[in-house]
């Protein structure tokens, strides 16, 4: 069973462990099924390519590996700082009834963390 994550799509990350610790990047994609992400520039690994009509060289490519998201800590865009987030719900007015929605909040500051 997946659970919901903590991180999304475009989201600031702090690196917690591994070769890349200490180090912040944004998420580019997200494994839902295996709780992984693939952050920019972090946990490199080289591919050895043939060569190919779109590679006719063919070599060795550096791309971003994936991290568990246990590994990875979301950092706020109001305080700059690693946080934990909660979840608030709250109320929208669509068409003639109301929608419960929930929405990541700092527990340090407080402020909603929204994305792009």
């Amino acid at each position: 069973m997946q659970r919901k994550s903590h991180i999304k799509k475009n989201d600031l990350v702090l690196v917690l462990s591994g070769k890349d610790r200490e180090k912040r990047g944004v998420i580019l994609d997200i494994l839902p099924g295996k709780d992984r992400a693939v952050v920019e520039g972090m946990n490199l690994i080289k591919r050895h390519t043939r060569p190919s009509p779109q590679m006719p060289q063919g070599g060795i490519i550096e791309k971003e590996g994936t991290i568990h998201v246990s590994n990875l800590k979301l950092v706020c865009p109001k305080c700059n700082t690693p946080t934990r987030t909660r979840r608030q719900v709250f109320e929208k007015e669509v068409g003639n009834r109301t929608k419960l929605y929930r929405r990541r909040v700092c527990k340090k500051c407080g402020e909603v963390v929204e994305r792009d």
